[in-house]
């Protein structure tokens, strides 16, 4: 896990002490609301219906047991005692006090962390697989360039008042957990013929009111070039991106509007321009940084352990959860758990200050002090001995934390919609509740089998809704809360754009709809297909005729 040197800890300190400052004019009178509006967006300060809402970096999802330790303690100490787990591997906190901000960012200081450029039209916190590092089908941990990623953006000179915002997503696994095909830019890690690792670079991806999948760049840019080609395509998207409407200032409108291939020769051409100046220095940091992201040391295991699989033969709730909720280490003797937050009527994505604390420890009692937080607002130990996951679930299990629902219909994604979003039109945790308590049985939702639902609250797609298997979008209409149902998404390696099937329904009526949308694929499914590979086979024709049969 990396470690912050000297700059980072004078770099930090300083930008509180700062943001201190124009908190307390604010307070005072000196900055009115709209001067002081881009000040506290640049570290993260939101304004929302009903507070300040902070969100807080995990660069690249990885957290320490002590840092779950004080996200827990601000809870306390600064919210409501709970925190809000994001889809971009962030974590909010929706009650502070706005004269509290610069004393609760002091105290994230401590354990090397902050709030910096997780708002503005700037480079957002830098995303990766929540299984990097110990996933069995990885090519290479992609967290130390995500690292170097985060170095490079962070208060760029050139990129710091982009037209819009700009999310960067990185995978080094051929199966796609990072989403990269909906970011601004996506990085893939291939080996070529030769043997010799570099990067397929993907732009003009993202969601929203226009969503897109985005295109391959480059297919494969040598792994000690990655800065430089970066570099070109924010240049290309800095000069070009348009300024004059919001709505159009992203770069996959800009890669849209001159086309796929215009947009590559640009980008090729900035790339002439800059030579390869780089490559010799982000070898030498990236070498710097992987010793961070060494591997611990593990054991010397079996590939079974016989208790474990007596535990899962004796115990069927056991099972179920080793099943959905553990997968596979690259490891002998070792097992990744992914901890649910995803409770049967819960609040996707939250957990309490006691939870956290409970995290916190067993991590650094079964998993190496390490924890991740996932796009689909969960968690993650990412090193656990096969013989330790019984003694773990009976233990997350007294916490609340053992629904073994990973993947499955229950672990809904949602925004928090117009319970606090100043931008949401409509509500997505009460859509959520609906639709978790629908399917609450477990046994069920094991049937049904890998099904992912997400909800936005808004045209914005805070929710993901465009790549949600079922994607549902909440929309005013006339004063009334509707709800658009979209079938066919998907964020991984085939990623895709969900089709709208038709009218919206009224906020009672979504958990209905998606009752017959499961019914019917249980019936149109060929043995155990997976509910996108049956989508994708037999199209939208028969769900839609299910759903408005009676319309």
């Amino acid at each position: 896990m990396y470690r912050y040197d000297e700059f980072d800890h004078r770099f930090v300190r300083e930008r509180v002490g700062q943001f201190r400052d124009q908190v307390e004019r604010r307070l005072g009178g000196e900055l009115s609301e709209a001067e002081f509006k881009p000040l506290r967006l640049m570290n993260g300060v939101y304004l929302q219906l009903h507070a300040y809402m902070l969100r807080v970096a995990i660069p690249y999802g990885t957290l320490s047991s002590a840092q779950m330790r004080r996200l827990a303690e601000i809870a306390d100490t600064y919210d409501k005692g709970y925190a809000h787990f994001t889809t971009r591997q962030n974590v909010q906190y929706n009650w502070p006090k706005l004269k509290d901000m610069p004393d609760l960012l002091d105290d994230l200081a401590d354990v090397e962390m902050h709030a910096i450029q997780t708002s503005g039209n700037c480079i957002r916190n830098v995303t990766t697989d929540q299984w990097a590092g110990v996933a069995a089908d990885e090519v290479a941990d992609p967290r130390p360039v995500c690292e170097l990623l985060r170095q490079w953006s962070s208060l760029h000179p050139e990129f710091s008042f982009l037209p819009r915002k700009f999310k960067i997503a990185v995978t080094g696994a051929p199966r796609d957990r990072a989403a990269v095909a909906v970011h601004d830019i996506g990085l893939r890690m291939h080996v070529n013929a030769d043997g010799a690792r570099g990067w397929e670079v993907l732009a003009g991806g993202g969601q929203g009111r226009t969503p897109m999948i985005a295109i391959t760049v480059r297919e494969f840019l040598p792994e000690a070039e990655l800065l430089g080609y970066l570099e070109a395509v924010m240049r290309v998207y800095n000069l070009h991106g348009r300024r004059d409407n919001k709505y159009k200032a992203r770069i996959k409108i800009l890669v849209h509007e001159l086309g796929a291939d215009a947009f590559r020769a640009q980008v090729e051409a900035e790339y002439a321009k800059l030579g390869s100046p780089t490559v010799d220095v982000e070898q030498r940091e990236l070498e710097r940084i992987s010793a961070y992201f060494a591997p611990p040391v593990y054991d010397e295991l079996d590939e079974t352990c016989v208790p474990f699989e007596l535990a899962k033969n004796e115990n069927r709730e056991f099972a179920w959860w080793v099943k959905s909720n553990v997968s596979a280490h690259k490891v002998s003797g070792y097992a990744i758990v992914n901890i649910s937050l995803k409770p049967t009527g819960g609040i996707p994505g939250d957990a309490t200050s006691q939870q956290m604390f409970v995290v916190a420890d067993l991590a650094e009692q079964y998993s190496h002090a390490e924890i991740r937080v996932t796009h689909r607002q969960n968690l993650v130990l990412p090193d656990v001995r096969l013989s330790d996951l019984y003694t773990l679930w009976i233990e997350l299990n007294s916490a609340e934390l053992a629904t073994a629902n990973v993947g499955l219909i229950g672990d809904i994604v949602a925004c928090p919609g117009l319970d606090y979003c100043a931008l949401a039109t409509a509500r997505s945790i009460p859509i959520a509740q609906d639709v978790s308590e629908r399917f609450e049985d477990l046994k069920r939702q094991h049937d049904i089998g890998s099904l992912t639902i997400n909800i936005s609250g808004c045209i914005n797609a805070c929710g993901h809704h465009h790549v949600g298997h079922i994607g549902i979008l909440g929309l005013d209409k006339k004063g009334e809360e509707f709800y658009q149902i979209t079938l066919g998404g998907s964020s991984d390696e085939n990623a895709s754009i969900g089709t709208i099937l038709g009218p919206g329904f009224a906020g009672d009526q979504v958990a209905d709809a998606i009752e017959t949308i499961v019914e019917t694929y249980l019936g149109l499914r060929a043995d155990d297909e997976p509910f996108i590979e049956t989508y994708r086979r037999v199209g939208a024709k028969p769900f839609k005729e299910a759903l408005y049969e009676t319309a």
